[in-house]
């Protein structure tokens, strides 16, 4: 689960044990927790700047920002869960008006923190249900390890009338251990809470899932909204017994790397980077992932074959 706890607290009365009062409020954050006797774990994730940056200029329509922010909760629950540096990727594609959504959660490291991007493809005046946007189709997850630089890749097809049983479908299966998930958005903020029902958890309180899916499922975006993750996770589940973890902390990563797509096109070669120049009087590259675009007019591509010689003659 990570690094130690960080306190207990049992039916609204702090203990020996709790965390002394922290008076920053935490909003772009992962928290990982456990209810310590009934052998359930879970993670909440809230982001409010991290997620208003993520979607900035993309001028998506209400709708299909919340699709877009309940994937990339989703994305970030999970890849918090992971160790060592890497990226934990989601995408969900379908033949509807909404036939793509990606979003990306990962770490390395330069940086403690978790990373987010992601994008939604949609058609104009796209409207109806979940799965009526998205239509038939598939669930991709894919976890890549920094280190080793291996991939592991699962696709499913489509279960369920909303993304949150999609998800929660395909966790299921996949981990081979009920669970259960919650997830909002809207252009301002995200939230997402997922607990797993681990092998014991029946031994322990043959009611306790039951219990504590009944109460996460009160849980509302509006009352994540500049709460703290201890109070809020205690006012959700007052009468139990939970650990926390330190919180990770979550933020928007997706730089402007003109000298990335530099090199790309120098490796293109000096004669396909021309021809392409001939004929759209520019060369546009546009990184969707991160909303950026690059663009090199004559005197742009000259300069970069002229500051490598060596790759002039390629083509």
């Amino acid at each position: 689960m990570g690094s130690a706890h960080q306190g207990f607290r049992r039916k609204g009365r702090i203990g020996a044990a709790d965390p002394p009062c922290i008076l920053a409020v935490h909003t772009d954050y992962v928290q990982r927790f456990i209810f310590e006797e009934l052998d359930i774990r879970g993670r909440l994730v809230c982001l409010t700047g991290a997620w208003e940056r993520m979607v900035e200029g993309r001028n998506y329509p209400l709708h299909i920002a919340q699709l877009l922010g309940q994937t990339t909760a989703l994305a970030v629950l999970l890849g918090a869960n992971r160790k060592g540096a890497g990226r934990t990727t989601l995408q969900v594609r379908g033949n509807g008006p909404v036939p793509l959504l990606v979003a990306d959660c990962g770490s390395d490291a330069q940086s403690a923190d978790l990373r987010i991007r992601g994008m939604a493809h949609h058609a104009d005046g796209a409207s109806g249900s979940v799965r009526e946007l998205i239509g038939e189709g598939r669930f991709a997850l894919m976890l890549e390890d920094s280190k080793s630089g291996q991939i592991y890749q699962s696709v499913v097809p489509l279960q369920g009338e909303t993304l949150a049983e999609i998800f929660e479908h395909y966790l299921t299966q996949s981990e081979q251990m009920p669970s259960f998930l919650r997830l909002f958005a809207d252009e301002g903020a995200l939230c997402g809470l997922l607990l797993e029902k681990l092998p014991k958890a029946d031994e322990r309180d043959a009611d306790g899932w039951n219990r504590m899916t009944q109460l996460a499922a009160t849980l509302a975006l509006p009352e994540t909204l500049g709460a703290q993750p201890y109070d809020l996770l205690t006012r959700l589940f007052p009468e139990e017994l939970l650990r926390v973890f330190k919180l990770d902390r979550v933020e928007y990563h997706c730089p402007y790397d003109a000298g990335k797509v530099i090199d790309m096109l120098r490796s293109l070669g000096r004669a396909e980077v021309e021809s392409i120049l001939a004929e759209k009087g520019e060369v546009l590259i546009r990184n969707e992932m991160c909303n950026h675009e690059y663009r090199f007019d004559a005197e742009a591509v000259t300069q970069m074959f002229e500051a490598q010689p060596g790759e002039a003659s390629h083509g």
